[in-house]
């Protein structure tokens, strides 16, 4: 017997891959991924740095509550990319310290 997935047992379909892009590259997102899990799915796993040191960031709690995953999405800096939902299209860039150029 085959095991049952949660899809299954809900009998839900997905919907079709669209594509973002981070950093210039462009990356297939599967719909209802946030952008944190994106960018793992594409095998991105930092994208921020820090202030002071400038040492690489990513996702480190994965519930919103750290804010080491901050991004910059369609413009907008301090952007969690663990709770903000993936849309076709999206210009996702890494934030360097607080994204705002200081």
């Amino acid at each position: 017997m085959t095991p049952r997935t949660p899809l299954d047992l809900v009998d839900a379909r997905r919907g079709p891959a669209f594509t973002v892009t981070f950093d210039g590259r462009e990356i297939t997102v599967l719909p209802g991924q946030t952008i944190a899990a994106a960018l793992w799915s594409a095998g991105i796993t930092s994208w921020r740095t820090t202030r002071g040191s400038g040492e690489p960031r990513g996702v480190f709690c994965g519930i919103g509550v750290c804010f080491d995953c901050l991004v910059s999405v369609n413009g907008r800096v301090n952007q969690r990319a663990c709770l903000v939902p993936a849309e076709a299209g999206d210009v996702i860039r890494t934030q360097k310290g607080t994204g705002h150029h200081d």
